[in-house]
C-alpha cells in the first residue's frame, strides 16, 4: 500500500504543542499510553492539536482554546456532554469552520470540553468522517486524513470489517478468549475498558462465578470528570481478524456509556490506545467500512 499523498495543512511547523514529544502521533510503550493528535485549523487559525477520538461524534474545545479564538461562550446553546462515567452539561461556541487535511465543517457547534489529556487543545470527533480516511503512522509520527478513493490494503496490512452505530461508533466482532464480544476502537480512550457482561461470561468458561475474578482495584475518569469504579483483570488474548492483542490488563466496569450504547448485558469491549498504539500504522476507512492495521 502507497503513502497516501501530504494533504496535511501546512506548515507542520506551526503545531502549537507545549508537551514535549511526537506531534501526531505517539506510539504506547511500556511507560506510556500513545495518542494520536490530528492539527486542526479553526477559523482560518491554527493549526492547533485535537486529540483524534473515534469514540465522539462531535468535536470540543478546551476553554484555553476558546480564550485563544476569541469567541465567548454561546449562553443560549448549552451542549450535553456525554462521556464514559457520565454526562454533563458544558456551554459552547460557534466557530465559522473547522479544517484538518481534507475535512472541512462550516458553522459548526463545538463544546468547551472540561479537560483535554495528552496536552492537546481539543477533540476531534467524527462529525464530516463518513467520506473520510484516516492515516496513523505511528512510526513516523504523522497523520493523513483524506478522503477515502477506494484503496485496498497492502499484503503487510490486516483489513478488519466494521459497521457503524447509531453514534457513529467503530464496531468490529472480536473474541476474548473464546468469548464473542462487540469491540469498538476508541482512539479518545486511553485503556481497555469491557463491561461485566464479558468478565462474568469469562468467569463461566473457566467455571467461576463472576466476583471470582476480582483482580486490582482501578477508576475511570471521564470526560465529565465524574469517576466510577473498576477492577483491573488479567484477560485473554483478544482477537479481531488475525490479529491478537496478548497480555491484556483490562478494566471492567459497567461504566454509564455502556448503558448509553446498549451494550450493557451482551459482552462489550472498548479498546483504548494502550493497545491501538502498540500498531505501527492504523488506518480507518470510513468509506469501505474497513480498519487496516500493521504490525511494527
Amino acid at each position: 500500500m502507497p503513502d497516501p499523498p501530504a494533504v496535511v495543512p501546512d506548515p507542520l511547523d506551526e503545531v502549537v504543542i507545549e508537551a514535549r514529544g511526537p506531534r501526531f502521533a505517539a506510539p504506547t510503550r511500556r511507560d506510556r499510553i500513545g495518542r494520536v493528535w490530528a492539527p486542526v485549523f479553526i477559523n482560518g487559525k491554527g493549526p492547533f492539536r485535537l486529540v483524534l477520538d473515534t469514540g465522539a461524534t462531535r468535536s470540543g474545545i478546551s476553554s484555553q482554546l476558546a480564550d485563544i479564538l476569541g469567541i465567548p461562550p454561546d449562553p443560549s446553546a448549552a451542549v450535553l456532554l456525554r462521556g464514559v462515567t457520565g454526562s454533563a452539561t458544558v456551554q459552547s461556541i460557534h466557530v465559522d469552520s473547522l479544517i484538518v487535511g481534507e475535512l472541512t465543517l462550516d458553522a459548526t457547534l463545538m463544546p468547551i470540553v472540561p479537560e483535554v489529556m495528552g496536552g492537546a487543545q481539543g477533540i476531534l470527533g467524527t462529525a464530516g468522517f463518513a467520506d473520510k480516511r484516516i492515516w496513523i503512522d505511528f512510526r513516523n509520527d504523522r497523520i493523513f486524513i483524506t478522503y477515502s478513493r477506494g484503496e485496498r490494503a497492502g499484503a503487510d496490512f490486516q483489513s478488519i470489517p466494521f459497521r457503524t452505530t447509531r453514534d457513529g461508533l467503530i464496531l468490529i466482532d472480536a473474541t476474548v478468549g473464546d468469548v464473542r464480544t462487540k469491540a469498538i476502537i476508541d482512539t479518545g480512550g486511553q485503556v481497555t475498558i469491557a463491561n461485566l457482561a464479558l468478565r462474568d461470561a469469562l468467569a463461566r468458561r473457566r467455571g467461576e462465578k463472576g466476583g471470582a475474578l476480582q483482580g486490582t482495584p482501578d477508576q475511570i475518569e471521564g470526560a465529565t470528570r465524574e469517576i466510577q469504579d473498576g477492577r483491573i483483570i488479567d484477560t485473554p488474548p483478544i482477537s479481531f481478524g488475525s490479529l491478537k492483542i496478548l497480555d491484556a490488563g483490562v478494566t471492567y466496569s459497567d461504566l454509564d456509556i455502556f448503558t448509553h450504547w446498549g451494550l450493557l448485558n451482551s459482552p462489550a469491549i472498548v479498546i483504548g490506545m494502550d493497545a491501538l498504539g502498540l500498531f505501527d500504522t492504523l488506518v480507518i476507512d470510513y468509506k469501505m467500512r474497513e480498519v487496516l492495521m500493521r504490525l511494527p
